[in-house]
Parts: C-alpha cells; sequence; structure tokens
C-alpha cells in the first residue's frame, strides 16, 4: 500500500534528482550476525583520487521462539510479566524436541570509507561497532501486535525491555539471562569494487570482493574468530525518475563455534529493489531482502531456524549538499521467528559533489 501511495506522487523533473541506489543497511538477524554480509551496493559516484564517508546506524527488536516455547509462556500470561530465572529455564529446558527464545535488542554502527582508485576500480573499508541491550521497543510492538489483532508470541509474560538468550538444540545448550556482553568492536570489512563491464541500454553491472577479518580472535557475540570472503554482482537500471536493482552475492561463511555453533558453509543473498525521485532532493526505497539461513540440520531440525530469512524494507532518502540523509525501517516476512520483528535504519553519507563514474 505505501508503495503504491508514493508511486502516485508527481516527481520531480529529470534535471531535479538523482538516484543513490539501495538503502546500505545489512541483516541484522541475531542468527548469524556475526557472519560477513555483503551490504546492497551505491548507485552514487565519486571521481578517481577522491574519498567517500559514510555511516549507517540499525537498531532491531528480536522476539523470536520455538513453538513450544510460544505455547508454555503464553500459559504464563494470565500470571502477569515476570524476569525469567532459573524455574523458567529449566521449564523450558524441559520442554519436549528442541526450543531457543531469542528476546534482545542491539544497535550496529557501521562507518564506511570509500576511495576511488580508478574509473572502474573502488575500494572500501567497514569498521563496525554493536551495542545489545534490552531496549525500549517492545511496548510498542506489543501495542501494535494488540492494536491489530495479531498473537502476542508470549510476550506478556516476560519482563519487558530484558535480554534473554536460551538455545536448547541438538547441536547446544547455551542460556544467558542478561546481556553477556554489552557491545564492542565488530571484525572489519575490506573490499574492492570493479565497475568495467558495460550493459545494454540503461543497465549498469558492478562486481564486488570482501573479506571480514577477525583482527582480535573470537570474542562472544562480537567475533567468530574466523575469517569469511564474499562475492557480489550489483545490477543496475537508472531512469529519469525510478531505479532497478537487483543484487546478488554469494559468502563463504567459516562457521562459529560459539553461543549457537554454526557449520562452514556458502549462504546465498538476494536484494531487489526500486528507488523513485520525488522532489529536487528527497527519494523514496522499497527493497526486499532473501537469504538461506545459516542452520543445517547439524545444528538443528526446528523448521523456523532452517527457513530462509524474508526483510521488506522501506526508505526515504534527502540530500543537502553534501550529504546525504537516510531514514528507513525493515519488517520481517513469513519466518517470523529467525529475523527481527522490526529494525531502523539512520544514515549519513557524505559525497562529492563533482561525479561521472560508479562509485
Amino acid at each position: 500500500m505505501l508503495a503504491g501511495l508514493v508511486l502516485g506522487l508527481p516527481a520531480a523533473h529529470a534535471d531535479d534528482g538523482q538516484l543513490y541506489g539501495l538503502l546500505r543497511s545489512r541483516d541484522l538477524s541475531p542468527f548469524g550476525f556475526l557472519r560477513l554480509d555483503m551490504r546492497p551496493a551505491h548507485a552514487v559516484s565519486i571521481e578517481p583520487g577522491h574519498w567517500a564517508f559514510e555511516t549507517e546506524l540499525g537498531y532491531q527488536n528480536t522476539w523470536a521462539l520455538s513453538p513450544n516455547v510460544e505455547r508454555y509462556l503464553t500459559n504464563l500470561e494470565s500470571s502477569g510479566r515476570r524476569a525469567l530465572g532459573p524455574n523458567e529455564l529449566q521449564a523450558i529446558r524441559d520442554l519436549p524436541g528442541e526450543n531457543y527464545l531469542v528476546d534482545l535488542e542491539l544497535a550496529l554502527l557501521d562507518v564506511t570509507f570509500h576511495y576511488k582508485l580508478s574509473d572502474i576500480w573502488t575500494t572500501y573499508l567497514i569498521l563496525s561497532g554493536v551495542s545489545y541491550q534490552g531496549g525500549f521497543l517492545d511496548s510498542a510492538i506489543e501495542g501494535f501486535h494488540d492494536t491489530f489483532g495479531f498473537s502476542t508470541f508470549g510476550r506478556p509474560a516476560v519482563k519487558r525491555n530484558q535480554v534473554n538468550l536460551i538455545y536448547d538444540l541438538k547441536s547446544t545448550q547455551y542460556a544467558s539471562l542478561e546481556a553477556p556482553t554489552d557491545g564492542g568492536l565488530l571484525d572489519p570489512t575490506l573490499g574492492v569494487r570493479y565497475a568495467g563491464w558495460r550493459l545494454p541500454g540503461n543497465w549498469h553491472v558492478t562486481a564486488e570482493l570482501a573479506v571480514k577479518i577477525p583482527i582480535a580472535g573470537r570474542r562472544s557475540l562480537l567475533s567468530t574468530g574466523r575469517t569469511d570472503y564474499g562475492v557480489q554482482l550489483a545490477f543496475q537500471r537508472k531512469g529519469l525518475r525510478n531505479g532497478f536493482y537487483v543484487n546478488a552475492a554469494a559468502v563463504y561463511y567459516d562457521g562459529a563455534s560459539q553461543v549457537s555453533p554454526q557449520q562452514q558453509q556458502v549462504i546465498p543473498t538476494v536484494i531487489f529493489g526500486y528507488e523513485r525521485v520525488l522532489t529536487e532532493r528527497t527519494n523514496f526505497n522499497l527493497q526486499g531482502y532473501a537469504s538461506k539461513s545459516p542452520y543445517t540440520h547439524r545444528e538443528t531440525d526446528l523448521q523456523d531456524l532452517l527457513g530462509e530469512k524474508y526483510q521488506l524494507s522501506v526508505g526515504i532518502r534527502h540530500r543537502r549538499d553534501n550529504f546525504l540523509i537516510t531514514f528507513g525501517i525493515t519488517e520481517n516476512l513469513q519466518n517470523v521467528n529467525n529475523t527481527p520483528d522490526i529494525g531502523f535504519q539512520v544514515g549519513l553519507a557524505w559525497i562529492p559533489m563533482k561525479s561521472q563514474a560508479t562509485l
């Protein structure tokens, strides 16, 4: 509905607007969060020998749980809220089969430096930090569910704005009823982008290679201590007022051995996006994200964890001189127990005004 309303708005004249590409947020799902995730490609540009700089602040709320845990917590709702303790933890562990509960909020800050080596080569460095907390969104999400008649998913049985991590899977048993760490620096990502290919019509393509480097070894909820590699092809069709984008990526994920272990594997991801110039300085973005789960049957047989991850994002971009400001919202789709309930993105990028070649 939102996309339809925006498409019906009058657009700026061709010379008045500029297309900037996909929203640059990465997947914030706590399941496989520490792996390399290729960021969506830019459609903006800089000249050889120049820098571009961007920051992205992402924030998400996750309440994800297995069906047995949901039924257990729903039965407790009538007796009010409680901070989960040893009794509740043992009751969850005594439930039949495999079970899990992930209840947290996290904030991710990405700082990216781009440098244009030549007309067709660009390199970039991403430095990231994360903060884990109980957060503040639980009340608003519960109110939204109540207003539109959605399931409570057992939320009213648990004290709001807490961190609860419980995994009782065939590959691991782990529990933390508070944040195991407040946060810290994540592994940096180093990448290179090639834009020397030409396609017919208004289509453009870029290729990227990236590596996530574990410079400080394994750290709980901060680094797997392993090196991941990724490749991405980004197809962009830019018209006068509309842009269409397809990103296809594959990441060699070297797995994880802590909290919830995962195996070495290749994880494919695809992003489809649409952008429309609304005014001289303001654009609208709509994009969908689909990715393979990092879990396999070696770790769990729960379909909620094995299922693909689907997310939908909408965003607004506004340019002020050399600065590009972004605000976006991401919602999970279909498999709601393996992705955040909702996420927000605020971005600020500094981009040189004079530019002709693809970033």
